[in-house]
């Protein structure tokens, strides 16, 4: 069986980056992501089929290091649109600072019937990342480009039960992924955020 980056490249185009680092993702509608929006509404770059091939980042490359702190990964202006939304309700299950030094925030209201936010920081090699990524965009239609030295895969979707928008946004660069799945809760420039503070 051929390599999903082999099998998908004649269809999609192969989505090669330039040398250097690469990233990972989370939700938001501005300029740099198409992230969740409630009016379901997502901006994507036109090689936004191609199939993502991450390079590999040079070895003399200092790790990322992923933070403790869910607040300290966002901008005064993202915090202020999430002000009032409850952060790492023990209702959601396992949140905060990891055992293994991942990063999962989870932003909402346990009493809210879907508005939710949920975004995990996490080291992932170049490797299980393609493949991942791959996968998403083979079999589930995800779109992949490549902003800021990274890798942005995303889809999103009408909820089931409610007239609102469900999403998963994924960004990689420099072994590190920022995974995001939301629900009618789409802070403008989160992704960014998150992106400028891990990276600079």
């Amino acid at each position: 069986m051929s390599h999903p980056a082999t099998r998908l490249a004649g269809a999609a185009g192969t989505l090669v980056l330039a040398m250097g680092l690469l990233a990972a993702c989370a939700p938001d509608p501005g300029t740099e992501t198409p992230g969740p929006s409630a009016s379901g509404s997502a901006t994507s770059s036109p090689d936004s089929t191609a199939t993502p091939t991450p390079t590999p980042t040079s070895s003399a490359a200092a790790r990322v290091e992923i933070p403790d702190d869910c607040r300290a990964i966002l901008s005064a202006a993202v915090l202020a649109e999430l002000d009032g939304v409850p952060l790492n309700d023990p209702a959601f299950g396992p949140s905060g600072p990891q055992a293994d030094g991942s990063l999962i925030c989870v932003w909402g209201d346990p009493a809210a019937d879907t508005t939710s936010l949920v975004t995990t920081l996490s080291y992932m090699s170049r490797g299980p990342a393609l493949d991942m990524l791959n996968a998403l965009v083979a079999d589930e239609g995800f779109t992949c480009y490549t902003p800021d030295e990274g890798t942005r895969c995303e889809k999103t979707w009408q909820n089931e039960s409610y007239p609102v928008t469900d999403g998963r946004t994924l960004y990689w660069r420099d072994d590190v992924l920022i995974d995001s799945r939301y629900s009618n809760l789409a802070p403008s420039g989160y992704t960014a955020a998150i992106v400028a503070s891990l990276f600079g």
